[in-house]
């Protein structure tokens, strides 16, 4: 993202393991640019709703640095932190903060194929951490896009173990606005199953 832009992913998703009804949630990612090879996020769910009740979930914040390997490839470290912003005794939070860090490598392939393999620790302060991997590759044909991933992560203080499958179809609605509408399957025990619509918005440039 280039400097002084920003830029709203917002989603709603339903989720469970025995049925999609078991959870409920609108996430947001507000990004901007701060220089060529860094940016900031603010995200989180303003609004869960599980069995216990619902409110506003942990938010966080994020840090990314990107840089340039070759014309064709691109490696980026992610670090984030999320703060006890939901009620834990409703199921809505962790009830501390936890951190993250993800090491980021993307490459363009011919075909107009895009993937990105990430992978590092999650969940840091709540015991071991969780270690998170995946590989997605995406493809645009036109204004439409598709995108496949396949992520675990392995059991630690935070939650159990968790593997599944991502498929999610994109369009380009404007040169400003991408909507996306997808499911995830989980392929372990304890997965969660997911559908959800997103719209990501390139709100301009905010500063110089």
């Amino acid at each position: 993202m280039a400097a002084g832009f920003a830029e709203l992913e917002q989603g709603l998703s339903v989720r469970g393991i025995r049925s999609l009804r078991e959870a409920t949630s609108w996430d947001v990612n507000f990004k901007v640019g701060i220089s060529a090879h860094a940016q900031a996020a603010l995200f989180g769910p303003l609004y869960v709703r599980e069995a216990r009740g619902g409110g506003v979930g942990d938010m966080g914040v994020a840090l990314k640095f990107r840089a340039d390997v070759s014309r064709r490839t691109a490696v980026a470290l992610v670090s984030t932190a999320t703060f006890p912003t939901g009620s834990a005794a409703r199921g809505l939070g962790a009830g501390r903060a936890l951190g993250g860090l993800v090491a980021v490598v993307s490459a363009e392939l011919p075909w107009s194929l895009h993937v990105d393999v990430n992978a590092g620790p999650q969940g840091v302060g709540a015991g071991p951490p969780q270690w998170f991997t995946s590989v997605s590759a995406a493809r645009p044909w036109g204004r439409l896009g598709l995108t496949l991933e396949a992520f675990d992560f392995t059991p630690g203080g935070s939650g159990g173990r968790r593997q599944g499958l991502l498929a999610a179809v994109v369009v380009r609605l404007t040169d400003r606005v991408v909507a996306d509408a997808g499911g995830v399957g989980g392929t372990l025990d304890g997965t969660p199953d997911q559908a959800f619509v997103g719209l990501t918005t390139n709100l301009g440039r905010l500063f110089r």
